[in-house]
């Protein structure tokens, strides 16, 4: 048996496992909840799992792209998306540049979404290469959204479908929280397979992902289509970093 998962936006669970549950069965493979993501997508037995772009072009270069959604969340556009910059109501009318010298928090360092397009927003502000007081990694979105929420730290940057998600399946968890700008869009998550996977099967894939898209519970994920872009299109995410860097600015 082949591995799946969806791995990227497992906000409520049991409408997850419904997901997975409807890849699984035309394509016999065994839904796994991976605990090491990048293991798991570096896997030679790899069917088809979830990433996001930024360890797609840094971590992931054997991988092969299958293609990737076409999402409906407020943020997105087609296949690309965006995060939102999220702070505190108290701070709603404050922009980025009302932020300087006070406490970021992002998911990790491997995150395009809440690290790297952060460090993309903040470099042309950045003096001497910094910006924020401190910046601290939390594990995830909804760790970055708590730690908010606590005053541990003053702004972050989520995923715009993360948000979705949430305001629809866990609506406290936002609360007290504002979004105080946003992102410029960029390639949504990509969808990938294993170096071995042969082209009968990647064909095969792709055409079961087109169905999968006309189902309820995709459609109920702010997912309405499926589509496979040039994998040069993720170098975009390269060039915010590089374009940081060229600015003086490498971390947050």
């Amino acid at each position: 048996m082949k591995r799946l998962s969806l791995p990227m936006y497992d906000i409520h669970r049991p409408h997850t496992q419904a997901l997975t549950a409807r890849l699984a069965q035309p394509l016999r493979a065994d839904v796994e909840w991976p605990d090491d993501l990048l293991a798991h997508w570096r896997a030679g037995d790899l069917l088809l799992s979830q990433t996001c772009g930024y360890p797609l072009m840094t971590q992931l270069p054997d991988v092969q792209l299958v293609g990737a959604f076409e999402l409906s969340a407020p943020g997105c556009r087609g296949a690309c998306y965006r995060s939102w910059l999220v702070a505190r109501e108290e701070d709603e009318n404050s922009t980025l540049a009302d932020f300087r010298g006070r406490r970021a928090v992002a998911n990790s360092l491997d995150s395009h979404s809440g690290y790297n397009a952060l460090r993309y927003l903040i470099a042309p502000l950045a003096q001497e290469g910094r910006f924020f007081s401190t910046a601290h990694l939390s594990g995830s979105h909804r760790q970055s959204l708590a730690h908010l929420r606590a005053g541990k730290a003053d702004i972050a940057a989520i995923d715009c479908l993360t948000w979705a998600l949430l305001r629809r399946h866990a609506a406290h968890e936002l609360a007290g929280l504002a979004i105080v700008g946003e992102t410029p869009l960029c390639p949504a998550p990509p969808l990938i397979t294993s170096a071995r996977t042969d082209a009968e099967t990647l064909a095969t894939l792709r055409r079961v992902l087109t169905q999968f898209v006309e189902e309820k519970a995709a459609r109920a994920s702010f997912i309405t289509g499926f589509t496979v872009p040039e994998r040069a299109a993720y170098q975009a995410i390269i060039r915010w970093e590089e374009q940081a860097a060229a600015l003086g600015v490498t971390a947050l």
